[in-house]
């Protein structure tokens, strides 16, 4: 499944509408908006910026922003927020941007951004893409599971929710680990309506070693200046913050 393919399960309005309420409250954003303010950003680009949660609370902080997300019904809602207008918006992948935005302090990915390219080669191409867009000295920071961790044998039993959606009604949202093929996991998130109808999506995270990580940000350019703890994932979750030259 590639970036694109994995994109498209997003890409529909039903789990666009519901992300934000099944993500919660994103106390865990605090921890990169203080990371931007660290490094002394001015501008910053959020690849993968799906509902623009991030991008928004950094824009309103006074910051010059850019969301880039290749779900298209993900920016439909970003866009009809509160504080939207303050935020550029681009449909497509990071590979799109050079060219397109002024280079900026920081470019960021959170959540599972970083896990979807499950090639060395999407991968590479992301991080280029992303150094390109980037001022000399800038910074590139992402979270990614520990793959010592496992986190896939927590995610076993997490079975189904249900969430008011406005203008549908009550969806239930169905998780199912799908396999396992380490360093590969996928999983489906299908959603059903109130009318019986099931919306399908299946997604595929790949688990980076650090190894690995240290290998491809280097050849991609970029120099790891430090490796933190996620707050909201203590011991689970790498926060990556490297540095092109």
């Amino acid at each position: 499944m590639t970036e694109q393919q994995q994109a498209n399960e997003f890409d529909n309005p039903v789990s666009a509408a519901i992300y934000d309420t099944a993500e919660g409250t994103r106390d865990d954003l605090d921890h990169y908006i203080a990371i931007v303010e660290e490094l002394g950003a001015r501008s910053v680009i959020d690849v993968g910026c799906g509902t623009g949660v991030l991008a928004i609370l950094l824009a309103d902080r006074g910051h010059t922003v850019t969301g880039v997300d290749p779900a298209g019904a993900m920016l439909e809602v970003a866009r009809a927020k509160a504080g939207a207008e303050d935020v550029r918006w681009v449909h497509g992948t990071a590979e799109a941007l050079p060219g397109l935005t002024q280079p900026a302090d920081v470019a960021m990915m959170t959540g599972n951004v970083a896990q979807v390219f499950l090639t060395d080669e999407e991968w590479l191409g992301t991080l280029r893409a992303v150094s390109e867009v980037l001022v000399p000295g800038g910074h590139l920071v992402f979270e990614t599971r520990n793959p010592e961790r496992r986190a896939w044998e927590d995610w076993a039993g997490w079975g189904s929710s249900v969430y008011q959606v406005e203008g549908v009604g009550e969806v239930r949202d169905m998780f199912e680990l799908v396999r396992v093929e380490e360093p590969y996991v996928t999983f489906r998130s299908d959603n059903t309506l109130p009318d019986g109808t099931v919306v399908p999506s299946e997604s595929t995270l790949i688990f980076r070693t650090m190894p690995e990580l240290e290998r491809t940000l280097a050849e991609a350019g970029f120099t790891i200046r430090d490796v933190r703890d996620a707050p909201d994932r203590p011991g689970r979750e790498w926060v990556v913050i490297a540095q092109r030259p």
